[in-house]
């Protein structure tokens, strides 16, 4: 590209006008709408992610405390 059109396109786009249609509040309602529907799913998964994460360490917890009674358990049985 020459340093001309680079100038232009420059020029073009600080000079760009917005557009002429207007903004509603019907619009920006129901941009609003859907912005809150989208954070309340985002709640709910974060919600669900921490019950499952909950549950899974519960689960983790159980299962090392039964290794360390077996664990134990062995290492009575060889002792003697």
């Amino acid at each position: 590209m020459s340093a001309t059109t680079l100038t232009h396109e420059k020029h073009a786009a600080v000079h760009a006008r917005p557009s002429v249609v207007p903004v509603t509040t019907k619009e920006i309602t129901e941009m609003l709408m859907y912005e809150e529907l989208a954070r309340a799913r985002i709640q709910e998964l974060r919600e669900d992610v921490h019950a499952q994460q909950t549950r899974s360490h519960a689960r983790a917890a159980r299962r090392w405390d039964r290794m360390s009674r077996w664990a134990a358990q062995r290492a009575r049985r060889h002792r003697g």
